[in-house]
């Protein structure tokens, strides 16, 4: 569904990603480790278009991301790549449900439309009844499930997480880990979770790493 081939990536002389090539399938859950400055974040962005690559290419289907114009980008990443962070970057003066609106309405959908869709989503998630909650009401593990549901909204080709339990306690990481499993076999999507921690690295149905640049499984 995704392929990357020869990704290359420098920040002056520092090269950062050196031919880096994977291929994620639909329906995967895919890990990348590596020590802190391996480059795991910036082969992320690069995937979720972010970011561009010096050299090299991403296929989604038949699509290629890197020949895209910044508007064609723009939208193509709105529709088919969900993100999730290791803070949720909700916004504050808005309620959960939302805040899980936003990339339905940046794309066109009609206001009861996206209402629709996100509080389904949020009662799929069990958030149902903090739907009118604004953030400073829910707890990070709250917050992180509503930033999921976000990601989702568009119903993505894949949904790209960075540290997603990284500012959450064992327990509600734990609960966070174990959704994206749920999700992955309740509506079949596809994950590509950047990660330290261990367990979640180690539940996933691949682990790439990243060192010197370079990636391996």
């Amino acid at each position: 569904m995704i392929k990357a081939v020869n990704i290359n990536k420098s920040y002056g002389a520092l090269h950062v990603l050196r031919d880096v090539t994977l291929t994620i399938e639909r329906g995967e859950v895919v890990s990348i480790v590596g020590a802190s400055g391996a480059g795991k974040t910036t082969l992320l962005q690069i995937l979720g278009t972010l970011d561009r690559a010096d050299s090299g290419s991403i296929m989604y289907g038949d699509v290629d991301v890197t020949r895209l114009k910044e508007r064609e980008l723009a939208r193509f990443r709105n529709e088919k790549i969900g993100f999730v962070f290791q803070a949720h970057h909700l916004l504050p003066e808005f309620t959960a449900v939302e805040n899980v609106m936003i990339p339905a309405l940046i794309r066109g959908d009609k206001p009861d439309d996206a209402r629709r869709r996100a509080s389904e989503l949020l009662e799929h998630l069990h958030l149902a009844d903090r739907a009118l909650h604004k953030p400073a009401a829910l707890s990070g593990g709250e917050c992180q499930r509503v930033a999921v549901a976000r990601a989702l909204m568009n119903k993505p080709m894949v949904v790209l997480a960075d540290e997603p339990s990284g500012n959450l306690d064992s327990q509600h990481a734990l609960e966070l880990h174990e959704l994206f499993f749920t999700l992955r076999k309740e509506l079949g999507q596809t994950f590509v979770i950047v990660t330290h921690n261990e367990e979640l690295a180690n539940m996933a149905d691949r682990k790439i790493t990243i060192r010197d640049g370079k990636n391996t499984e």
